[in-house]
């Protein structure tokens, strides 16, 4: 080793990569990992950072060496670990199982498959005009008023009523359902203090005897909606024809529920965001609103919504030049492969021409792409163009600060406050 990389390693072994800054401001120390340490080993955690495309992409195609059996990761903001008054509250619930997030093949597949059918192409096409109904029918809410704070107003209740509406819950408990959702991020993303931990562990207890309410409903009454459609699902494709467990059940339904919302709802404020700060891009998809689809793509590269993801090896193996060993922890990187100057020229730069935007990262990769992405895309792709046409000299309220959340997994903002001309 040089004396050039002799400073760059120390470089990076002086920061800290759980830095509250560092997590609502990576890119310097991500450009630093890919530019000197693609597959680099934290000294203080050993949990390895994989930071270029081409790598998280290598790990994410081979499930059976890098494991996604993470749930202990997952559900302890990365600790491995949680509270025992925590651990004591979610005892009185049922135990997580792993479906599909934290399942590895052939269980993975085994549940995904059936949890696709919720989000069929022909099932989400189908759902247009009832997306720009919602659409419109949100803006009608505020549209008077010549300012919205628009995370809470719209871009936090478009994924919430559609999910809500797919899954067969009344809209008056969406105010509940958007609790026990904050809930469940604070445990998965880190950082929260004990104290939220154990308030938000209540609220996941909550959903769960919410959705086995719901479960046995549907049960003894079906419904048109896709808690039933799972309820009276079998395994039959498996060459198991039992239905499935309720245990089994609530895995399935509380990703559907998570993996629909805070991510889209991130998405469509950092779109409007950029495009306000893009007014000569903006103008240009006035003009041509199917630029709006490459505006999708590259709002979601930008942000990268899940912005990490865990993974553990599960032999001695190499990457990137790098040896790791059975049981290392690793974190891959999707903010940084998603702003990879090998993969993406001038990476920072918000550019809805782009050309390549649509090879991002942020649904993930192989086996464990995200289920709900046609419908995320969707939602967007009809939420924007509507936005822009209905609003009036929409714009940034004046003085108002812009800044993301710190988070391991997950990136995002607190609120965007907008103004426009009231009709």
């Amino acid at each position: 080793m040089n004396a050039e990389d002799v400073a760059k390693a120390d470089l990076l072994h002086a920061v800290d990569p759980m830095d509250p800054e560092i997590l609502a401001e990576p890119f310097s120390f991500l450009a630093m990992l890919r530019q000197s340490a693609p597959v680099w080993r934290d000294p203080r955690t050993r949990i390895v950072h994989v930071s270029t495309h081409a790598l998280v992409v290598e790990v994410n195609k081979r499930p059976k060496l890098f494991s996604s059996a993470m749930a202990h990761l997952l559900k302890s903001g990365g600790t491995g670990a949680i509270d025992a008054e925590e651990a004591a509250i979610m005892a009185q619930g049922l135990p997580w199982i792993d479906t599909m997030i934290t399942a590895d093949p052939p269980v993975h597949s085994r549940y995904k498959r059936i949890a696709m059918k919720a989000f069929t192409p022909l099932r989400v096409e189908a759902m247009a005009d009832y997306i720009r109904e919602t659409t419109h029918r949100l803006i009608d809410g505020f549209a008077a008023k010549g300012s919205v704070e628009f995370k809470s107003c719209f871009a936090d209740q478009l994924p919430s009523i559609i999910i809500a509406d797919m899954l067969g819950v009344p809209r008056s408990d969406i105010p509940r359902f958007q609790q026990w959702l904050r809930s469940v991020v604070s445990r998965i993303a880190g950082g929260a203090s004990r104290e939220a931990r154990i308030a938000a562990a209540r609220d996941e207890i909550a959903l769960q005897r919410y959705l086995l309410a719901a479960i046995e409903e549907r049960r003894a009454v079906p419904r048109d909606d896709v808690i039933s459609d799972l309820v009276h699902a079998t395994l039959a494709d498996e060459g198991d024809p039992r239905p499935l467990e309720n245990v089994e059940l609530l895995g399935i339904l509380h990703q559907i529920f998570t993996a629909g919302q805070e991510t889209t709802a991130q998405a469509l404020s950092y779109g409007v965001y950029q495009l306000l700060r893009h007014p000569d891009q903006l103008q240009a998809a006035r003009a041509d609103a199917s630029l709006y689809m490459g505006h999708v793509e590259e709002t979601l590269r930008h942000l990268t919504p899940v912005s990490a993801m865990w993974r553990i090896v599960r032999q001695d193996t190499e990457l990137g030049g790098v040896r790791l060993y059975q049981g290392d922890i690793i974190l891959l990187r999707y903010t940084s492969a998603n702003r990879d100057e090998m993969r993406f020229p001038d990476p920072d730069a918000f550019d809805l021409a782009r050309a390549n935007a649509r090879d991002h990262l942020a649904f993930g990769a192989g086996i464990h792409s995200c289920l709900g992405m046609a419908l995320a895309r969707k939602e967007m792709q009809l939420a924007f163009p509507i936005l822009f046409e209905r609003l009036d000299g929409l714009r940034l309220s004046a003085g108002d600060s812009f800044s993301f959340l710190p988070s391991l997994l997950l990136r995002g903002v607190a609120c965007l406050n907008l103004e426009f001309d009231p009709k």
